[in-house]
């Protein structure tokens, strides 16, 4: 029988079983820290079944004797009345407060490893999921009744048509600024016409896709990752596979054709988009015609511009389909987690997408194109 309930904790030896008695709660904190600390050695199981009174404080310092002294899980022996709370503390008894922070070299040089592990292990998720997303569009071309057409459509729509003014309006904007911007430089040598080459230059090969792209990866890669991701919390992917449906072929494959399809089609808008807001600005603040506007550009402007801006499009395409829609499939079922991978999403998408750019612009131009 359990010993007065409201007794001091006691402990005892009795051949390799050390037996529990008394209250273990947070009033007898300090006999209880002390009765453990002063256990004998070489017992294998804890008899715990005669303690009076239990609470949270008395279950954790048992856990953390029964680790300390390196016995087994089931060497713990409770009363029946007592087991709901010890899963319970169970569960949570390796939640303790993080270790504050080290600020030396060598905590700097492990995080620093740690980071740039996390980020070799992200490109080769990456790269593997571009392959396997290949492989998934290669078996759709040759079985062509594979393609969810009603999805793809559906996310055309999304990507594609409910941006479109948003895409026009900032990029007519960006347009502006940048005559206004370069005629108050061009204006001091006498050259205002130039403005015309440098919004359609800047257009053509840099700032349409560029913008297009950027608004993408903050609007359309979160939107994936966020879909995705709730899916994922709620088992819904594993239910697709459940079902012997292939989730790439599901959720990925008609997103990222739908960016391959809109992606161009939005960068050409925002194109001529940001071409009508230099010429607005031409012709209201520099006293430049529209028509002598066109016909600067039609005699100054190649095609081949026109081309290096639009080579881009597809490639930032798979970088924003494929990073958004792994991101949501790596969502790990908690809200924390989909916030973690959708701030991810986006940041990955941005600095790939401008990294990119920069590495074509500078290809282009070694080329000579």
């Amino acid at each position: 029988m359990p010993a007065d309930p409201a007794s001091p904790p006691t402990l005892s030896l009795d051949g390799a079983t050390l037996r529990l008695a008394g209250s273990w709660t947070l009033d007898h904190a300090a006999a209880v820290s002390a009765a453990l600390a002063g256990a004998p050695d070489g017992a294998v199981q804890v008899d715990a079944r005669d303690i009076g009174r239990l609470d949270t404080m008395g279950v954790l310092q048992l856990l953390r004797f029964a680790h300390r002294r390196g016995l087994d899980d089931d060497a713990l022996g409770f009363r029946e009345d007592h087991l709901a709370l010890v899963s319970a503390i169970e569960d949570v008894a390796d939640d303790r407060p993080k270790k504050r922070r080290e600020y030396g070299v060598a905590a700097a040089l492990a995080r620093l490893g740690r980071v740039m592990h996390d980020n070799g292990r992200e490109v080769v998720a990456l790269v593997s999921f571009l392959g396997e997303s290949l492989v998934k569009i290669g078996r759709i071309a040759r079985q062509p009744r594979r393609l969810r057409l009603t999805s793809t459509v559906h996310h055309m729509e999304q990507v594609g048509l409910d941006a479109m003014p948003l895409v026009a309006l900032l990029s007519f904007m960006v347009g502006a600024v940048i005559a206004y911007l370069g005629s108050t430089i061009l204006a001091e040598f006498g050259a205002t016409l130039f403005v015309v080459e440098l919004v359609s230059f800047a257009f053509l090969r840099e700032f349409g896709v560029l913008l297009t792209a950027i608004l993408l990866a903050g609007r359309t890669a979160s939107a994936f990752t966020a879909q995705i991701g709730i899916m994922v919390t709620r088992e819904e992917v594993d239910a697709i596979r459940t079902l012997g449906l292939d989730p790439i072929e599901l959720l990925v494959i008609p997103r990222l054709l739908a960016l391959l399809v809109m992606l161009p089609l939005l960068t050409f808008i925002a194109m001529i988009a940001g071409l009508l807001g230099g010429m607005a600005v031409a012709a209201f603040e520099l006293g430049i015609p529209p028509q002598a506007f066109l016909a600067r550009l039609h005699d100054t402007v190649e095609l081949r511009h026109f081309f290096v801006g639009m080579s881009k499009a597809p490639v930032f395409a798979l970088v924003i389909g494929l990073i958004g829609c792994l991101e949501g499939l790596q969502v790990q079922g908690t809200a924390q987690s989909l916030g973690e991978r959708t701030t991810s999403s986006v940041v990955q998408t941005i600095s790939l997408v401008i990294i990119l750019d920069a590495m074509a612009a500078i290809w282009f131009m070694q080329v000579g194109w």
